[in-house]
């Protein structure tokens, strides 16, 4: 760490001193041509003659009414004058675009720079006329209130008014023919920008399917070109060398040693962030499928863009520094290019086909075969790479057609041998699956595919076919490899994704470890990492091969902008980045109200003794007002225009009045319930059947907790319709009870003394109300009474009724006070006839002559259905019997 800070501050102090020695050496040089650099830019920047009056109009019209009268021109006027301008100024530029498209038709890169500016013009067009829309609003809003003027007949309207719609409606007629202009001018730019991508198209499919007739002719003239081009390239590199080595050498050292140091660090970081997935873990015999995919992609694409930044920053650097000439400048970059091009095909070699490495190895192949796979690979990128970097230098060196020919017919000739001969190998691994065991051939398929490759790129080539043969060659090695590439990032993405899988990776691990995640939230995150995987794999493969398939970054760049900006679906236009934009603000929305209640909760209401309902009543109000702010601004800033709602909310309408009633009603109940507040969370409550502790009020529904843990989830219309008592509605005070029963044998006021002593001596019972016992009635076989008492809290009623009857019970006990079993009187008359016996039943309640009657020879004896039962009975003599 710190060798990184001081290459770090090196590198700084370096570059500082690098560009002051550069500025002082080349001041004279810098300030000298200034003038005619501003001389020769300025034509190009400005309008033609024709529009320059048009230009320094606006600079007289802003100038006079502040010398003279602000009042005199209204803002309104001015805009429109501008947009006149700014819409003139756009048909000269097209003009203008129109004639360099046509005189550049042949130059694929200048297209695409017009094609750019083409865009640009239309956005700027576009942004005219949508300026002149709140004016044009504002207009219409007042001819509105203005009214129409008076008919015939009608008292006339004062002049004022009169004169004020008459400069509204010409103001608006001047606006509509504004707009008219810029949607007509939209229209010619849109079809020039068409025109320029058929030109484009049409000049790449002319360059691919160019033919060029072979002939020995042709091999004479480009070894004659090679040594001449030789000759002429050796004598500039020499001479730029000894330019550098005389009057650059330290700025060359100076770029060295900054590219070296960005290497450094670029390399020490990636290994910080990053080493375990860029190297081997020799120890494991046999690595998890998870593991292969993830040193796979990571090490080819993190090696590879490392080396790419220290090329890029390399030539940055020397371009900087001014090391470079022009006629050297592009070979360079060529050269760091074509290096680039042979180390990711090499990375991607030891990544997939892992020749030394066969239990790392993501294709079945022997030992022998991806060995002899991945050279012919790095061979093919080899020759693409030599003939990109000659193609550079031809171009630098401005050599004959007749070279270039060449120079790509046998490179296509190299790579369609080069496949066939790999087509005749035996790189499949063996049977038995060891891979030093000499392996088997390809797959029939395989083989002939890559025979007809080989041999279509020989004959491409030797019928003159030779850019299509190039192209067609460069996308074999290289489009596959970022395909490869690419799909193995798609498959570490969804293995990650699986359940349970991302725990058992490094990463997986760590988080684990270090924020105490448990399985479930572990895995929720593997299924992010999993997603962000898609996207680097997709965001990274997707643009080179559009790249590698004609495309200019210059589109890549217009490509983005307009997906991120204006997506149009039919007559609807979205944007991505102002959607991306929306989610963000109301995803701060949301965790702002949600900080903000936490915050109010814990440190104004709780500090501030706020009854726990009202504390859940503000809580829910504060967010479900800062989640609809976060919405509002969520949808304003994402670009949906919220007056557009309205056919929706018409639509709605209809349906609430029929499917959504109950949910709308539950809902308003819920607000009621919020506002009114007739029970909070907390409450001893009871609805219907329902009884129990409020837990959580919504606006939908209401979650009551029963004494059994049960969870009971009640509309809220229900709670306004209907007949809810509540316990704890102002205070917690309640009354509480317990029935007790002893014997006639007792003595009642003994027993209503030992109750009010024993309630005395329990400090949770208040004094005021003062306890009492009620003396209720003359039961059938005891004396009932009601000890009667009053708790500040209803929460400690069961705890305190259970102690009581503990103590009540012992205390009878040591009392002698009986406390009786239900009774029943069982008397049993005899017969001389036994079979005829009947047994007559008088029940506790019935006087003694009321008696149930029953055979005896079909029921012995009838017991009344009580759980104890004390059973006495007469005998024919009557005497009492057990």
């Amino acid at each position: 760490m710190r060798l990184t800070h001081w290459l770090l501050r090196t590198v700084l102090l370096l570059s500082l001193v690098v560009t002051g020695l550069h500025l002082d050496g080349e001041a004279a040089f810098a300030q000298a041509p200034q003038p005619a650099a501003e001389a020769q830019t300025q034509p190009a920047q400005t309008l033609p003659a024709q529009t320059q009056p048009a230009q320094t109009q606006p600079a007289q019209t802003q100038a006079a009414p502040v010398q003279a009268a602000p009042a005199e021109a209204p803002l309104a006027n001015t805009g429109l004058d501008q947009a006149l301008k700014d819409i003139d100024k756009a048909k000269n530029q097209l003009v203008s675009l129109q004639d360099r498209v046509k005189q550049n038709a042949d130059n694929d890169d200048a297209l695409v720079e017009l094609a750019g500016q083409v865009d640009e013009l239309g956005r700027g067009v576009i942004a005219t006329s949508v300026s002149l829309r709140p004016r044009f609003d504002q207009i219409k809003s007042r001819l509105a209130e203005l009214g129409e003027p008076p008919k015939d007949g009608q008292p006339p309207e004062a002049q004022i008014v009169t004169d004020e719609r008459n400069a509204l409606t010409a103001e608006r007629s001047q606006i509509n023919a504004v707009t008219g202009d810029a949607e007509n001018l939209s229209i010619a730019i849109t079809k020039l920008s068409n025109v320029i991508t058929a030109t484009r198209r049409q000049l790449f499919a002319d360059t691919l399917f160019r033919r060029t007739e072979i002939s020995a002719s042709v091999f004479d003239d480009a070894a004659s070109a090679f040594v001449e081009e030789a000759s002429e390239f050796s004598q500039t590199l020499s001479s730029w060398i000894t330019f550098v080595w005389k009057f650059k050498s330290l700025q060359l050292f100076a770029a060295i040693f900054l590219s070296l140091a960005t290497a450094l660090i670029l390399l020490s970081g990636g290994y910080r962030l990053f080493g375990q997935y860029l190297r081997r873990d020799v120890n494991v015999e046999e690595p998890s499928y998870i593991s292969r995919l993830a040193f796979a992609f990571w090490s080819t694409l993190i090696r590879t863009a490392a080396l790419d930044v220290l090329l890029v920053t390399s030539l940055i650097f020397l371009d900087g520094f001014n090391v470079l000439r022009s006629d050297i400048t592009p070979v360079i970059g060529a050269l760091f290019g074509s290096i680039g091009l042979v180390y990711f095909v090499g990375r991607f070699v030891n990544a997939v086909f892992a020749p030394n490495d066969p239990s790392w190895r993501l294709v079945r192949l022997s030992n022998l075969g991806a060995r002899s796979v991945g050279y012919c690979l790095i061979a093919m990128a080899v020759v693409n790479a030599l003939d990109y970097l000659f193609g550079a230098v031809g171009e630098a060196m401005g050599s004959p057609l007749v070279l270039t020919v060449v120079r790509s017919l046998l490179a296509a000739l190299i790579i369609g041998l080069i496949l066939i001969a790999v087509s005749f190998g035996k790189p499949m691994l063996a049977k038995n699956g060891d891979p030093d065991a000499p392996g088997r051939r390809w797959p029939r398929g395989m083989a002939i595919l890559l025979r007809v490759f080989g041999a279509g790129l020989i004959l491409a080539a030797l019928s003159g076919y030779v850019g299509l043969a190039r192209f067609v060659a460069t996308q074999l090695i290289i489009t596959s490899a970022i395909v490869v590439t690419t799909y193995i990032g798609l498959l570490l993405g969804k293995a990650i994704s699986r359940q349970d899988n991302f725990a058992d990776t490094f990463l997986g691990r760590f988080l684990q470890n270090r924020f105490k995640l448990g399985d479930v939230a572990i895995d929720q995150v593997g299924l992010v990492v999993g997603l962000l995987i898609y996207a680097v794999a997709l965001l990274t493969g997707i643009p080179l091969i559009l790249l590698l398939w004609g495309f200019h970054v210059q589109d890549l760049q217009l490509l983005a902008y307009r997906l991120f900006t204006e997506v149009r679906l039919g007559g609807i236009s979205i944007s991505l980045l102002g959607i991306f934009t929306g989610i963000l603000l109301f995803a701060g929305g949301y965790l702002a109200t949600r900080w903000v209640q936490k915050w109010l909760d814990s440190n104004v209401m709780a500090r501030s003794h706020v009854d726990l309902g009202v504390r859940n009543s503000v809580k829910t109000g504060i967010g479900y007002l800062g989640v609809g702010v976060a919405a509002i601004f969520g949808v304003s800033a994402a670009g949906i225009d919220l007056s557009n709602l309205a056919l929706v909310a018409s639509a709605l309408s209809v349906g609430i009045g029929f499917g959504l009633q109950n949910i709308v009603s539950n809902f308003v109940s819920g607000l009621i319930l919020l506002v009114e507040r007739p029970f909070k969370v907390g409450d001893h409550v009871v609805s219907g059947t329902a009884e129990g502790i409020v837990k959580r009020i919504s606006v939908r529904a209401t979650e009551i907790e029963t004494f059994r843990k049960q969870s009971i989830i009640v509309p809220n219309s229900d709670l306004i319709n209907g007949l809810v008592g509540n316990w704890t509605h102002r205070n917690k005070l309640g009354r509480s009870e317990i029935p007790v029963s002893v014997s006639y044998e007792a003595d009642p006021r003994k027993v209503m003394d030992i109750l009010l002593e024993l309630t005395a001596a329990v400090p949770l019972i208040l004094r005021n109300p003062e306890p009492h016992v009620e003396f209720l009635r003359f039961g059938p076989y005891s004396l009932d009474f009601e000890l009667r008492f009053f708790l500040a809290d209803m929460g400690d009623g069961l705890t305190v009724r259970n102690n009581l009857r503990i103590e009540i019970l012992k205390r009878f006990r040591a009392e002698g006070i009986e406390i009786p079993l239900p009774q029943s009187d069982l008397t049993i008359h005899r017969q001389a006839n036994a079979d005829a016996e009947k047994v007559l039943v008088r029940k506790p309640d019935e006087p003694e002559d009321e008696i149930a009657e029953d055979e005896a020879g079909k029921n012995e004896m009838v017991e009344e259905e009580q759980p104890v039962r004390q059973l006495r009975g007469k005998t024919a003599d009557g005497k009492l019997k057990g």
